[in-house]
């Protein structure tokens, strides 16, 4: 692809030469610096310009009568053209650069590295975004170890850009305090709610629907062979045990974030067995409407089905892969997952 621009030199250049002259190949010749702005610096653009224009007075050596001085002012005239955007494409670049820094430092914010295992727990991320270019948005996930247990937080903040992905700092950032100095997870959420609501105040969500987010906060004690769950509206996570895939549904539904104070802060924790073995797997409703072409979702309760007592790195890998595959690469939204899996007392 970087010497197609000289590909495309040669062959209208030799086309040129072994055809008749009524033919008149030699009029793409500015075809060429034009194609190598697209690719190449702004020297090298010239210089190819150059090329073309002295192949144009041999051309014009061998087979009088070709239009020269026009196709020369062509070849000049698209030369200087192609020098300017290339110009300002190594401008643009630049500034994506910058950008795509910044993106990763604000990952590092609201997605901080995580460690793979907490004792006997080991835990396993996944974050993609739904556009190639783009490094995070209003998914998020975090993982504390506290004097009360391992703490598991996963959500999605509706809406896109920035304001989404201030929202998802702000509750991520409350969660960090709040996991270690609360004893429970309904205070937790309260004060993920407070947070929620102080941003949304702050930065007002242009449209006539408030901002929110689903929330699922999971809390395993040291030691304990259950966890307990505190679901927000957000898609149950799955069980896999034995086998058999369990969807841990709560008894009650909880408020969304930023909606406690509309609809009440009446919040419900389950509690599930969890078992040495067994594989839990949070997830953003952006695994379940990952589309195919035909528009079908993604049926990630068989598809758990299916998979193999497996460390949850390698779940996540499988996931990835064959949402990728599934979509053909085409994802509608963002999507965060994480795997939880309680290790065998032998392992």
């Amino acid at each position: 692809m970087r010497l197609s621009p000289v590909v495309l030199t040669v062959v209208i250049a030799g086309l040129a030469y072994s055809t008749p002259p009524e033919m008149a190949f030699s009029r793409l010749l500015p075809a060429a610096p034009a194609l190598a702005a697209a690719m190449w610096p702004v020297l090298p653009t010239v210089l190819l310009g150059t090329v073309c224009l002295f192949l144009m007075i041999g051309l014009s050596l061998v087979f009088p009568g070709l239009g020269t001085w026009w196709t020369a002012a062509g070849i000049i005239a698209v030369t200087v053209a192609a020098a300017y955007g290339s110009h300002v494409r190594l401008q643009r670049e630049r500034t994506l650069f910058q950008v795509r820094l910044v993106a990763d430092a604000a990952q590092q914010v609201v997605l901080s590295p995580m460690p793979r295992r907490f004792g006997s727990i080991e835990i396993e991320s996944l974050y993609l975004a739904a556009a190639a270019e783009a490094r995070i948005g209003g998914d998020f996930y975090e993982v504390v170890d506290t004097r009360y247990g391992v703490r598991l937080l996963i959500g999605d903040v509706r809406g896109k850009g920035l304001p989404a992905v201030g929202a998802a700092a702000a509750i991520v950032n409350s969660f960090r305090e709040a996991a270690y100095s609360e004893a429970d997870m309904v205070s937790v959420a309260r004060r993920l709610d407070a947070s929620s609501s102080r941003y949304n105040a702050a930065f007002p969500h242009e449209g006539p629907v408030e901002r929110f987010a689903t929330a699922l906060l999971a809390e395993m004690p040291h030691g304990g062979r259950h966890i307990e769950i505190l679901n927000c509206g957000h898609p149950a996570p799955l069980l896999l045990n034995h086998g058999g895939v369990r969807a841990l549904e709560p008894t009650a539904p909880s408020p969304l974030l930023n909606l406690a104070e509309l609809i009440g802060d009446h919040y419900t924790i389950d509690t599930f067995d969890f078992s040495p073995g067994d594989l839990l797997l949070l997830y953003t409703d952006g695994v379940t409407e990952a589309r195919a072409r035909d528009g079908e979702f993604f049926p990630l309760a068989s598809w758990m089905r299916r998979q193999p007592p497996t460390p949850p790195h390698e779940l996540l890998t499988t996931l990835h892969h064959d949402l990728l595959r599934y979509s053909k690469g085409r994802l509608d939204d963002d999507i965060a997952a994480l795997a939880v899996r309680l290790r065998e007392p032998s392992e």
